[in-house]
This record gives structure tokens, sequence and C-alpha cells, in this order.
């Protein structure tokens, strides 16, 4: 079976303005690689767009319609000091969790093997009722709700590579024990939470890593306790928040990883997801803000993905 690559260009026309890291640059980047011929076994997927019914799942009513009621026709509205409304904002929102619950359908009816998911803005910061650091609506969190709502699958794992914890998918996944979140990531750093201390459940992992802490930290990470915590809990569908942020080059950390620390986790993720779900695993855009660096990741995580054969 082969891998999937669902996007769609409403993804580019969330705008941010001037000298945001967050931009349309990003997607374009990565988009360059489907020109490679050894990304030409990727399917190419146009992303449905999500019904608001979907967002649901994981956010209020109230948050969304706030959001549709302040929704510019021409300028930029700040949610946050991070995080921007534009005109084209909840058209590429809403496509990014529909290029999710895509990919679930898909990977679970055995489609595709696996699929990556190309889209923006990213959301694993996102909360019940608001948005934040860059993130409108929580893409992975809505997609994994999905999963148990829709396709009637009773454990969902999310491990989450982004350099920043993703407080808004640990406090949705928080009160299910059937849904999984392990996250690491640099702290102290920004959102401020994902202290190892600050969960105690078997079901919610944090790794925190001191900046500069580098490959072997990270590998550590998961090799040590979040593969066996993951395992443990055996899921049946694996979903990855794939940022990129901690390579050495990005500008907004500082945990010093390598192309190649991305290629190895990914690769460690797929065999979990070989071992105790069919290879199910559905991976989704989150950070990484230097350009080259977030091409040659993206590169070595798809590499990757595609390696998964039997």
């Amino acid at each position: 079976m082969p891998t999937a690559f669902f996007y769609h260009n409403d993804c580019l026309e969330h705008e941010t303005g001037e000298d945001h890291p967050e931009t349309p640059k990003r997607l374009e980047v990565i988009l360059e690689l489907l020109k490679l011929n050894e990304f030409k076994p990727l399917v190419l997927v146009e992303a449905q767009m999500a019904d608001l019914s979907l967002l649901n799942l994981v956010h209020s009513k109230e948050y969304i319609s706030e959001l549709y009621d302040h929704s510019p026709f021409t300028d930029l509205i700040n949610l946050d000091a991070d995080t921007v409304l534009s005109s084209g904002t909840l058209v590429a929102a809403r496509r990014a969790v529909g290029a999710v619950c895509d990919a679930v359908d898909y990977v679970l009816d055995s489609s595709y093997r696996n699929a990556f998911c190309a889209v923006r803005p990213p959301g694993h910061h996102a909360r019940y009722n608001m948005g934040m650091g860059f993130c409108i609506f929580n893409n992975i969190a809505v997609g994994a709700k999905y999963a148990q709502v829709f396709k009637k699958v009773d454990r969902v794992a999310v491990i989450d590579f982004d350099v920043h914890h993703g407080n808004g998918t640990e406090e949705l996944f928080s009160g299910d024990d059937n849904l999984f979140y392990a996250s690491s990531h640099q702290f102290p750093a920004y959102p401020g939470t994902g202290g190892e201390n600050n969960i105690a459940k078997n079901n919610l992992i944090n790794v925190s890593l001191r900046p500069y802490s580098g490959s072997e930290a990270f590998r550590d990470a998961y090799e040590k306790k979040i593969l066996p915590s993951l395992i443990k809990f055996n899921p049946e569908l694996i979903m990855l928040s794939a940022g990129f942020d901690g390579h050495k080059d990005d500008p907004l950390c500082q945990l010093n990883l390598v192309v190649q620390d991305f290629n190895w986790v990914t690769k460690e993720l797929t065999k979990v997801a070989r071992q105790c779900c069919q290879s199910r695993l559905v991976s989704v855009l989150e950070g990484g803000y230097h350009l080259g660096a977030l091409k040659d990741c993206v590169a070595s995580h798809l590499s990757a993905l595609l390696s998964d054969v039997d």
C-alpha cells in the first residue's frame, strides 16, 4: 500500500503578515519536494473542507462563532500576540482539519498504509475555547476524536515531536483513557507547559528536554520512555504531530536536532505502528520555521514513511 500526501491550495491563503515565522512559504518549500523522483510514489490527495460539526468534537460552539464573527475581509486581526486571522484563515484551517479527517478515513480503510498532511495553520496549541501559538483549530485532536466517534476506533495515540509542548492536545485528551498523548519538547520554552511533573497519568507522557540537548537526549526520550509507553498502550491508530522546529537551524528554539533525527524517530514510530495497528499512521505538519531545514526534515520524514513496506 502506498503513502498518501494530503494537501489543498487553500492552506496557502492563511496570511500572517510581515516577519511572522508561520508563513505560506513553509508549504511552498514542502511542495517543491513533490518534483523529486524520490517522492513520485506519494499519492496526492486533495483535502476536503471540514464540516463545522467536526470542529465541535474538540472546540466550543462559542469559540467557533467568535472566530467567524471576527474574521476580517481585508486586514489582519490578532487573536493574541502570535496568532493571526486573515480573510483566508478559516478556510485554510478547515481544510487542515479536513485533510486530517480524510487521512484517518483512508488509512483506517486500508486505502493507504500511512499519510502525511501538509497543512497550515498548525494546531497542537489550540484549546477548547481559544487559539494560540499560531494555531486556530486543533487539527490532530479533531482527527483523533473523529476516529473514535465515526470510525469506532477505541485507542488512538498522538506522538508530538514538535519542539514546543502541545498544550492544547494534552488538555483535550485529558480525562479520556483511550487517548494517548506523548510529547518530547524543549523546556523551558513556549507555552510554558509540559514539565514532566505536571502529569501523572499513564496515557499522558511528557519528556522535557533542556536547550541544546541534541540528538542523544532526544533519542533516549523515545527509546526509554515514549516508545515503551506507546507499545503498552497498544493503539489502533497512531497519529504524529510532526513539528520540525527542533532542528538546530530553527530560529524559535535551541534543541539542536539534525535531519537524521526526524528520519530515525519516524522509522521507530512506523515500527510500532506495524507491531500494534497494521501500520496505520497519520502524520500532521505542525512547526518548523527555517525554510531550508523544514524542507530537508520533511524530506527525511516522508522518506521514512515511504520506506515502511512489507
